[in-house]
Parts: structure tokens; sequence; C-alpha cells
């Protein structure tokens, strides 16, 4: 049983206990708390509701559009929708805010609320505050003179997909011409039908699917790391595909496979996203989360910008790349964010951004990564239930001697290698990434930090 209430959302398992997981009543009152601490300040009084395809979806999505239109709140459905497209359609809409029912990458016995600003962003911390405030969650509904009207919005995907055709610096037509042979896997959830809607639309015929029948059955742990995308990686070994892409259950996380079936990796699907946006743009500041390569900062300074980093979590980044003007961001997990189509994670600009990439310079996936800054970063976790305090206090002092950033967790810089130490938004753990120049280096650092928790 587990309910964690942080900027990532209200997230939790499906036991049904209150206080304790993801219960009706916590659905409600947080439902209640959003319409009381967002909505109601607002002009419009209309909120977006969309889900991904796991199997409580449904139920909890009626329970949170219940709650909304008793209030006398007007309710959007979207139905089975991407995170991106949900935040894209609040800002289309001009509504209230928006609600995507979604636990991304933790596994059908998780869900979450995922609560957006008129901006179709992720809530500021500050306002997350008041929201998971207990006074605040608890409120008592009112009675309103008049329901909320429920409508149904088809079109979100076609908008999103439409905005995105609307850059003009992407290689559209260069990517027809490639004629590009791509595998999708889509976990059984809304990627498996919004990822090749917009391969079709910019000119990707050769198609080959996998787990893309969104009826929340997840054919493997749905987080896209190496060990678990081992299936679509022997099929690429196997058949003659250019690229394989793989989603998690909401698509705001991209991860790719080369051509010769290897992972090319999560924490470089921003770096060459990135890359492509550098060198078509005289704007050059990019901003990843502290967690994330310093393969984003080395290409960032190599076209003459400035690289900043922030808190790990989407709307930290977002407030950074704001504030830094910064043309391109996201997280190390495969979040590319874009600011021209959204300030929010995006797999669907980021396949685009890549694929014009490699039609531009006209190489294969594995070539590119080989033109790219070469860093080996190893994660691990560690499950945690005690005082994050103490944790950062021990590795204050364990080193000393080395640079060390404290805004999220302990970041403990070294040359040319770093190692974090933080406490999870999504899970109950501790996570440990370390990154080097060598994996046999990354390995020996995350081995080091692991040791030294299990004493503390």
């Amino acid at each position: 049983m587990v309910l964690i209430k942080s900027i990532s959302g209200i997230r939790g398992t499906l036991e049904n206990i209150p206080g304790e997981s993801l219960s009706d009543i916590d659905i409600i009152q947080f439902s209640l708390a959003y319409v009381h601490e967002v909505i109601l300040k607002s002009k419009t009084k209309s909120v977006i509701l969309g889900r991904d395809a796991r199997k409580s979806g449904k139920r909890i999505s009626k329970l949170v559009s219940n709650t909304l239109l008793n209030e006398g709140i007007n309710v959007v459905d979207l139905g089975l929708v991407t995170m991106p497209t949900l935040g894209i359609s609040v800002k289309n809409l001009q509504v209230s805010g928006g609600i995507m029912i979604s636990a991304s990458h933790n596994d059908e016995k998780w869900n979450a609320l995922k609560l957006l600003s008129d901006q179709g962003e992720f809530l500021s911390p500050k306002m997350v505050e008041k929201i998971i405030d207990e006074s605040t969650a608890r409120k008592i509904s009112k009675k309103v003179n008049k329901k909320g009207k429920y409508s149904i919005y088809e079109d979100a995907l076609k908008d999103h997909v439409n905005l995105i055709l609307s850059q003009e610096f992407l290689n559209i037509e260069k990517i027809r011409k490639k004629k590009f042979s791509v595998l999708v896997d889509g976990i059984n959830s809304v990627g498996g039908t919004a990822i090749p809607n917009l391969l079709k639309k910019i000119g990707v015929d050769n198609i080959k699917k996998i787990n893309c029948i969104p009826n929340g059955k997840f054919a493997h742990n749905p987080e896209p790391i190496p060990e678990n995308i081992i299936r679509i990686c022997d099929k690429i070994k196997k058949g003659k595909y250019d690229v394989g892409i793989v989603v998690d259950p909401d698509a705001d996380r991209l991860c790719l496979i080369d051509e010769k079936g290897i992972p090319f990796g999560e924490e470089y699907t921003l770096v060459a996203a990135a890359e492509f946006v550098l060198s078509s743009s005289d704007s050059n500041n990019t901003c990843s989360n502290l967690s994330s390569s310093l393969a984003l900062k080395v290409i960032t300074e190599k076209h003459g910008g400035i690289y900043y980093t922030s808190a790990v979590g989407e709307i930290n980044v977002v407030e950074k790349m704001k504030k830094e003007n910064a043309i391109i961001g996201g997280e190390g997990n495969g979040g590319v964010i874009y600011p021209k189509t959204h300030y929010g994670r995006d797999s669907l600009i980021g396949i685009v951004l890549i694929l014009s990439l490699l039609a531009e310079r006209n190489i294969p996936l594995s070539a590119l990564k080989k033109t790219l800054p070469q860093f080996s970063i190893v994660k691990k976790k560690l499950n945690f239930d005690g005082n994050i305090k103490n944790v950062l206090e021990f590795f204050k002092q364990e080193y000393l001697k080395c640079k060390i950033t404290t805004i999220d967790g302990i970041r403990i810089d070294f040359h040319n290698s770093w190692v974090h130490v933080r406490k999870s938004n999504t899970e109950p753990v501790i996570r440990v990434i370390a990154e080097a120049v060598s994996l046999k280096e990354a390995s020996r650092l995350a081995k080091e930090i692991m040791s030294k928790l299990q004493l503390i």
C-alpha cells in the first residue's frame, strides 16, 4: 500500500484503503482540493480529463468526472489520450486545467491523478503543497445550484500532430524520402495508437506494431529501460528496421532502439533531439534535471549555448527553462520538452526531431550515437521509508571536498563524473544515479554509494 503526494501528482496503489493507497475517498478529496485551489479561481470553470489505457483508469475517470460535475465544473473528456496531448489540449481549448489519470511508468497496480494548470503544465510546487495539505485536501463538497456540463472531444491527437507538423524547420520531406522502417512497442496503452498515427502523418509507411492494442495489459514492465524492452530488441536483431520506438503508458517518455537492436539509451533521447534543435537555431540555451547526462551540457556548449540544471520533476525543468529562455530541455528518462509545441515531456515531438536529424545527416541511429558525447550512466534504487535528511547529511560529510548541489537530494560532482542521491517523487525509494566517461567508473561510483546507504 502506497500513496505518494508530490509535484508529479497524487500517485498510489489501488487497495482502496483511505490515506494509505489511491482510494476512492482520496481521489474525491484531491479532486475537490484541485477544484477549490485552482479551478474555482479561474474564469472558464472547465477541466479537460484524459487517461492512459490501464484497466483502473475508466472507473477512476468516471469518479473524478462526477466529482467535478457535482461542483458545477464542466468536464471535457478526451478518453484515451497521451499525457502531452492532454497538456496541449488544455491550452488549445482554453480551459481552466486538466487531469490526466495515469501512473506513467508504474505497473498496473498503480494509478495517479496528474494535475495541470490552465497552460497545460504541471502545477507549481507551491500550488501542489496547498492541494496536498491535509486541511485543504479534506474540504467537504458544497452544494451548487447547477451541475457542470459533460462533453467529449475527439480531435485532441489530430490537434497535437498538426501542431508538430506546423514546425517549419522539421525535415518532414526528407523523412518521407528516407522511407524509414520502424518497429513500435506501445505497451498496450495510448502510445500504441498515437505513435503509429504520428508516423503515418510524417510519411513513415513501413510500421510494424507490437503491444499496440490499448487494453491496459502491459506486456512487460512499463518503464522503458533496457532490461524491460528485450523483446523489441530481439525482433529488430532478427528483422530489418531502422528504428525501434518504445514509450511508457502515457507516452511522455521516449526510448529508441537502433538498427542493430541495441538500446540507444534513454539519456540520449533528449541529447539527440537537442542536437537537431541546436544545429537548426540561433538560440542555444538548454536545461535538464540534476539526474540527466552531462552529454547535453557538452553539445550545448559546442553550439555556443549555456546549459542549466534544475531539480528533478517536469515542472522544475519547465520553470528553469522559462527563466533561462531554453530552446529545448527535459529529463534523462527519455523526456523531451520543446517549448514551441508544449512545455511538457512529449515523445511525439521527440520522435520527429530525431528522425529529422537522421534524415538530414543520412546516417543510421547507431552512427548518430557515436557522434554524440560519450558517457555511461548507471541507475539504482533502494526501498526507503526513513528520514531522507539524515541520508543527505551523511553524504555531505562524506564528500566535503567535492562540489555538492542540494536543491534536490544531493548531487556530488567529480571530474567528468557525478552521482545523485534523492528520494523519488513517484516510488517509495531512494534513487542513486551515477555517470562517468566509462561504464566501469559509473558502476564503481553507484556501488560505492549503495554500499554507504546500506550502512546508514
